[in-house]
């Protein structure tokens, strides 16, 4: 009588148990390969405006009617009138939006904390305050902003349309700061207060630390928010001294209409610093986001 290894029956038992057997794996494969393919085709859609973005700006000839589906002979002649005439423009943005992340947090972090540590039931109503502070359409903000800016002197200004655009970024930085506060344990900060911290030095060199992962996101959308602004930089600002590069884009339109290659490369221009600040902050985006969810 022939005599059964014990370890080879399980194994093939457990084989028919789970279904990973060859024909499992030979019915999954093409699966997987059609929803990667099917990926790749929905990445490729909403990718191509990039691209053609690129490819236009690259353009010799500046009209994109006629332009090929690759630059076979690229220019950089856009690229050049783009930076000599939106040069300045692109640094007022950089201003502003860098300015816009630290005014934002200075004001938001120390607010997420309040609200993530007190527990009181007007804590609730400030929360339902900040959403409903979301839902202001921007138009009405913007215009009593222009009037309170006419009477301060703040038109025209970077300081002013800090101010503005840390009117959309704040209520965002504090819920997205105060969700991921409220998983840090209070025994590290009572550790610190009894070693002699005040509040101000335990929220610096304590809580700040710890919740570094939400201030790097919170402040990447605070740059966001900004950098793509356009209807407070239409509003507050009426001459060419102070103009974020999202309003010189959509005043060159009117002066660039036959050299497309010239707006296009403003465009692209005007995307690499939130590409490339998305690339290096991933991580920390992912971190930041999902913080306060799974604490």
């Amino acid at each position: 009588m022939t005599t059964m290894d014990p370890t080879a029956t399980r194994t093939r038992a457990r084989t028919r148990a789970t279904g990973t057997g060859r024909t499992g794996t030979a019915k999954t494969e093409p699966r997987n390969v059609g929803y990667t393919g099917l990926g790749i085709v929905f990445l490729a859609v909403m990718l191509f405006p990039v691209y053609w973005m690129v490819n236009a700006s690259l353009q010799p000839s500046g009209n994109t009617l006629t332009a090929g589906f690759f630059p076979w002979n690229p220019s950089f002649d856009g690229y050049a009138r783009a930076i000599a005439e939106q040069g300045p423009n692109l640094l007022t943005s950089l201003a502003v939006s860098l300015g816009t992340v630290v005014f934002s947090l200075a004001v938001a972090a120390p607010a997420a904390y309040a609200l993530a540590q007190f527990r009181y039931k007007w804590v609730n109503l400030a929360l339902l305050a900040i959403l409903v502070s979301q839902m202001i359409p921007g138009i009405v903000i913007a215009n009593a902003l222009y009037t309170a800016y006419n009477d301060l002197g703040l038109l025209n200004s970077i300081p002013g349309l800090i101010l503005a655009d840390s009117t959309h970024a704040i209520p965002f930085v504090i819920l997205i700061m105060r969700a991921f506060m409220t998983g840090i344990p209070t025994s590290i900060v009572e550790a610190a207060r009894v070693d002699g911290a005040g509040l101000v030095r335990s929220f610096v060199s304590i809580v700040l630390p710890i919740s570094r992962n939400s201030l790097i996101t919170a402040g990447l959308f605070a740059f966001l928010f900004s950098w793509s602004d356009f209807l407070f930089a239409l509003t507050l600002t009426t001459t060419d001294e102070v103009r974020p590069v999202t309003l010189g884009i959509y005043q060159y339109l009117g002066t660039q209409v036959s050299n497309w290659s010239a707006v296009m490369a403003t465009a692209v221009l005007s995307s690499l610093p939130a590409i490339a600040l998305l690339i290096l902050a991933q991580k920390y985006i992912a971190a930041g986001a999902t913080g306060g969810a799974v604490k």
